[in-house]
């Protein structure tokens, strides 16, 4: 027959069974919650003693059964009081591991035991509720006598023990417990049977159903001598594809310290004339708007002799920078490279010229490290009124009013983007690619900083050192002005498999490693985003991929494709092409092959011999 047992814990009264009073008599037990559900068919185990059956192993639980839907027995193990349970919690923990449903109840008129349920008992029911996964069903009973005015919030207060316990705390209670929260106002037979009987069968029938699964099935025992079939394991994770940390900041930080020769930009003192300093217009231009209107004007073409657009907040205009009076001139450039303009700026400003230095280099690595830049001028200026005032001026150079706060996702965000208006554009150019009869601008102090294969072709005795005009060879223009667009954002986002190759083939042309790995990063991801069925009839050839990347020295795409193709060995081993590997390739492709070929041999034997089975079946009907 089956059966299911049921834990209930607490009491619907207020009070219940104090801590003297060892047995609970026969009215109280029939008006409980558990007694009112099973209605008439409720009886004790003993129906002629006069006194409740108890459990042998605990006697503080009160124990009756009857029986629903028909023949499951149910046996009912009830304690009225927590205090009961405190003389032996360990045949308490036995009585819990046998029960299939626990119900816990109390009253809402009785805060005191809630409280002691709340603080004493349900920290120790709580880890063994979640161990055995048992169904809990906390039922709060009765109408709440003081809802007209405030419960009183002192804790240490008493007169708050008999007030309602708030629908709130028992819902907290529930989630702590993992439990089906309940509340009933009566125990009618409306409420027991039509909201506590509703949940309680619910869980009763999940529970018939586990121990079905659980219980060997009689009726179907010829099923036992069925052939079992063959366990697949998940195929082998792709190795991870890793990236470099960007160092853009730091291929700028190295142009200002080392690009002297291609410097088109020179500062001056105010006072004395003497040389403070040189940097990169293009670079100055992207970042600050400040120099872009100094140096550039209102249009490219047009240099001012004299201005200034920086001016303080409270006071009389005060000039920072200012050109050269005379303009720009046409200066030869040292290593025979061409004459270009050089623009010459006088630093009126006292404090700029002391801390010039720190200025440029918190404006070339991103004009993002505010802390850092103060830090720097706090030092070599020892005043923090003059350090504040300097803090403004170049808070104006940025065109921030206030300085954002330094954290690792303005870092991220705010330096690889400080070029990003220098790309594809004209603006200060001093070098122009002919790509597949395009025309693509850009500068040579990026093109140096960024790329030390353009660095080595624009600073020796090569022909581009000298030729404003460089043609490209080899590369279509939309791969190389993707290419160019990396230099200048540190982004890479090619739209497609193929144009992700094509541009790891032009990173690996002017050994850019970084770019490179992230082509392998998108080639990768395009390929795992891939359906199967559109894996299976696509136009990419992954087996030349895998040629390709061998062939330009993309090792770690090259060993992710081979597990690629080793994990969707069904799809690539039919195509035509995967001839072409070679044998070691194919050897480490057949070891690392998903599914392997022990379990479709398995399969297969699995599949002879249920068709063997069918047959038998078949003839003996």
């Amino acid at each position: 027959m089956r059966s299911i047992h049921i834990v209930a814990l607490g009491s619907e009264c207020p009070g219940g069974v104090g801590p003297g009073d060892e047995t609970a008599g026969p009215g109280q037990i029939q008006s409980g919650l558990l007694w009112s559900y099973l209605g008439h068919g409720a009886r004790e185990l003993d129906p002629n003693s006069m006194t409740p059956s108890r459990h042998p192993l605990n006697p503080a639980f009160i124990e009756y059964q009857s029986r629903v839907f028909g023949d499951v027995r149910v046996m009912v193990r009830d304690c009225p009081s927590w205090d009961l349970l405190d003389s032996d919690w360990a045949s308490v923990r036995s009585v819990l591991e046998q029960a299939d449903i626990v119900v816990i109840k109390y009253s809402v008129n009785d805060k005191l035991a809630f409280q002691q349920v709340r603080n004493g008992y349900a920290p120790r029911l709580r880890p063994l509720l979640r161990h055995w996964g048992l169904p809990v069903i906390l039922v709060a009973i009765g109408a709440r006598l003081n809802d007209e005015g405030p419960p009183c919030t002192c804790p240490l207060c008493a007169s708050d023990w008999s007030s309602c316990v708030p629908h709130s705390e028992g819902l907290q209670l529930s989630r702590d417990l993992g439990a089906t929260y309940l509340e009933l106002p009566s125990l009618n037979n409306f409420f027991v049977g039509r909201y506590f009987g509703s949940v309680l069968e619910y869980f009763m029938i999940q529970c018939l159903k586990q121990k079905a699964k659980e219980r060997p099935d009689k009726r179907r025992g010829h099923r036992l001598n069925e052939p079992r079939p063959p366990h697949l394991d998940q195929p082998a994770r792709l190795p991870p594809v890793r990236v470099e940390e960007s160092s853009f900041s730091q291929d700028l930080q190295w142009l200002l310290e080392r690009g002297v020769q291609f410097a088109d930009v020179a500062f001056y003192a105010g006072d004395a004339g003497k040389e403070l300093g040189w940097a990169h217009a293009s670079v100055l231009c992207a970042i600050s708007p400040y120099f872009r209107q100094l140096l550039v004007g209102r249009q490219a073409w047009e240099r001012p002799i004299s201005r200034c657009t920086c001016r303080e907040r409270d006071g009389p205009p005060h000039s920072l920078l200012s050109t050269w009076d005379g303009g720009v001139d046409d200066l030869p450039r040292a290593d025979g490279h061409p004459p270009g303009h050089l623009s010459r700026l006088v630093v009126k400003d006292p404090l700029l010229c002391l801390c010039l230095w720190e200025t440029l280099m918190f404006l070339y690595r991103g004009a993002w490290e505010w802390e850092y830049l103060e830090e720097a001028i706090a030092e070599k200026l020892k005043n923090p009124l003059a350090v504040a005032q300097l803090m403004d001026r170049i808070r104006s150079f940025v065109g921030r009013e206030k300085a954002p706060r330094d954290t690792p996702t303005s870092r991220s965000q705010q330096g690889p983007l400080t070029l990003g208006s220098l790309f594809n554009s004209p603006l200060y150019s001093d070098v122009i690619f002919m790509v597949q009869g395009s025309v693509l601008p850009a500068h040579r102090a990026v093109l140096v900083a960024r790329c030390d294969v353009m660095a080595a072709m624009f600073s020796g005795k090569y022909a581009e050192a000298r030729s404003r005009v460089v043609p490209i060879h080899g590369v279509s223009s939309d791969t190389f002005l993707a290419f160019l667009e990396y230099l200048y954002t540190d982004t890479c986002c090619p739209a497609s498999v193929l144009q992700a190759m094509a541009v790891l083939v032009c990173a690996e042309m002017y050994q850019v490693k970084r770019l490179q790995h992230l082509c392998e990063v998108c080639v990768c991801a395009y390929l795992q985003n891939m359906p199967s069925r559109e894996l299976a009839s696509t136009g990419i050839s992954v087996i030349r991929l895998l040629k390709k990347a061998k062939c330009h020295n993309a090792e770690q795409l090259y060993v992710w494709l081979l597990h690629f193709i080793a994990n969707n060995y069904l799809i690539f081993s039919h195509k035509p092409d995967f001839l072409e590997l070679s044998d070691e390739e194919r050897e480490q492709v057949e070891r690392l092959r998903w599914p392997s070929r022990g379990y479709l041999q398995e399969l297969s034997e699995y599949q002879q011999r249920r068709r063997q089975i069918r047959k038998s079946r078949c003839s003996i009907m």
